[in-house]
């Protein structure tokens, strides 16, 4: 049955407004307890997963599944903050509203250059693919069109464009525009596995096929899917990456992001890896529901993922608000020893946060704000130790260590000791990644805030974030081993500028 398009009730998007334009609050001078400092949050309540993230005229939009009127999920909204570079976010009214049809649950964003039949100005419209959730329980997708850059946005009267087939979870579209046919492409998480549907009009879709029964990770049901081709550096050749997110089932416990690398022909994704083999994008607990921007300038592949993880993320100790999405990340392809590996760096744009710069060594310790980038790096072959790293601490006796393990070939992250645990009987572990790349100078990067660290070892290869609550702030750095010596080969510290 069709419905009129639906807009927002003029009142309630008043205070929208009034709330969506906000910072984050402060209490007595002081940011309030855990409230990072160059991560987006929301100004305040429940937000996961990235939604609709597209880039267009000079901003980037990010949409994310939001509920307004709670600190813990609830009805699902889309969100809206735009950030011009990929650093500072101004916040906007919300996006998407639920209505009769349904909820509003995760999906993506596209430029429609080819005006499917949404242009009434000068601007292309922006078009939301979405999925709604109904109070059966049923998921369908719809879309929604905007004509001025994203600011009010109008569902489409023909909604839902895919009903559900009979199928429990069948949601998070991600649609690109694919030119050798000249249509729109969506992945859709269909159960335990993707399908694949073709559209030339974003309304009228057609399935076109299904890969994952049978390969990657099953621990939880698929989510989140993304398909983008890549070129492998220092090559020519182009591989197409195709991303899910799972929920539970990750390497460390609850929600991760697998990936499957191979070709796709328009139609159907074929896997080069055997079907057996899993692929995580990042190893530490709270990196999940990671989609890229649609249409980014210079090729560039960008990804967002949500910081947290679903056997928690309701019961963490932020008071207003709950939950952060990761910093953006430049994704690429490289060959390993192993085969062709996805990499993730931090986007250089976050340079411009850096203050001035420190060195470390295992002498001393170095007291700081609490936010901070630090890059150190050594030589293995000249390296005796078997666990190094860096620790962060406090004088409540708190501490979180990110570190090596160079008998195990393995990094890690050690929140055992990281202040409050007891919110979550599993929130405490050390969690484990092994070591891709197998030169012999070991490089980390860490991007310290508040309440989260996230590690980007050996230029990218192997990634790892989590999120900790210390009783009092991190202030105080050093480097640690356990035995033996380690050779230092460089040492870097930047504070960082908050983006608020």
């Amino acid at each position: 049955m069709k419905i009129k398009s639906h807009f927002t009730i003029l009142s309630v998007l008043s205070l929208a407004m009034l709330f969506a334009c906000s910072r984050p609050q402060q209490e007595s001078g002081n940011l309030e307890p855990h409230r990072l400092q160059f991560h987006f949050t929301p100004a305040a309540n429940w937000m996961n997963d990235p939604n609709g993230m597209v880039y267009y005229q000079g901003e980037y939009h990010l949409f994310y599944q939001y509920y307004p009127d709670s600190t813990v999920w609830g009805p699902m909204h889309w969100g809206h903050a735009i950030t011009k570079d990929l650093i500072h976010w101004e916040y906007q009214p919300i996006a998407l509203y639920p209505d009769s049809l349904g909820y509003i649950f995760s999906g993506s964003c596209v430029v429609d250059h080819n005006n499917s039949g949404f242009q009434t100005g000068e601007e292309n419209p922006l078009v939301s693919i979405f999925t709604y959730h109904d109070k059966n329980n049923l998921q369908a997708q719809a879309i929604a069109y905007s004509n001025d850059r994203g600011r009010n946005w109008a569902k489409y009267e023909g909604n839902p464009v895919i009903k559900n087939p009979g199928e429990k979870d069948f949601r998070d579209p991600k649609v690109f525009w694919y030119p050798e046919l000249e249509s729109w492409i969506m992945s859709l998480a269909v159960g335990n596995r993707v399908q694949f549907y073709r559209s030339e009009n974003l309304k009228d879709w057609e399935l076109d096929s299904e890969f994952g029964a049978n390969a990657g990770s099953h621990g939880g049901v698929w989510e989140c899917p993304d398909l983008f081709p890549l070129k492998v550096e220092g090559s020519e050749e182009i591989k197409w990456v195709l991303l899910v997110s799972i929920n539970p089932g990750s390497p460390n416990g609850g929600s991760g992001t697998q990936y499957f690398i191979g070709n796709f022909d328009g139609k159907t994704f074929t896997n080069d890896n055997d079907s057996n083999l899993i692929c995580w994008i990042d190893y530490g607990r709270d990196n999940y529901a990671g989609v890229t921007w649609s249409n980014a300038p210079d090729d560039r592949i960008l990804f967002l993922g949500w910081m947290s993880n679903w056997a928690y993320a309701q019961a963490v100790p932020t008071e207003t608000w709950r939950s952060a999405m990761t910093i953006p990340r430049e994704l690429s392809l490289r060959n390993t020893t192993d085969g062709i590996r996805l990499i993730s760096n931090p986007v250089k744009e976050l340079e411009q946060l850096r203050g001035d710069k420190t060195t470390l060594d295992f002498s001393k310790a170095v007291n700081h704000s609490g936010v901070l980038e630090v890059l150190v790096s050594f030589d293995l072959k000249e390296t005796t130790a078997t666990d190094f790293g860096v620790e962060l601490f406090n004088s409540k006796n708190e501490s979180l260590r990110i570190g090596f393990n160079k008998a195990s070939n393995q990094f890690y992250i050690d929140r055992n000791k990281t202040g409050k645990l007891d919110f979550s009987p599993g929130f405490a572990g050390i969690h484990y990644a092994p070591r891709i790349a197998t030169d012999s100078i070991l490089i980390m990067q860490l991007f310290i805030d508040i309440a989260s660290a996230e590690l980007f070892a050996d230029t990218g290869s192997t990634c790892m974030t989590d999120i900790f609550f210390p009783n009092e702030d991190f202030k105080n750095i050093k480097l640690y081993k356990n035995d033996g010596e380690v050779k230092l080969l460089n040492s870097e510290m930047y504070e960082l500028k908050s983006i608020w």
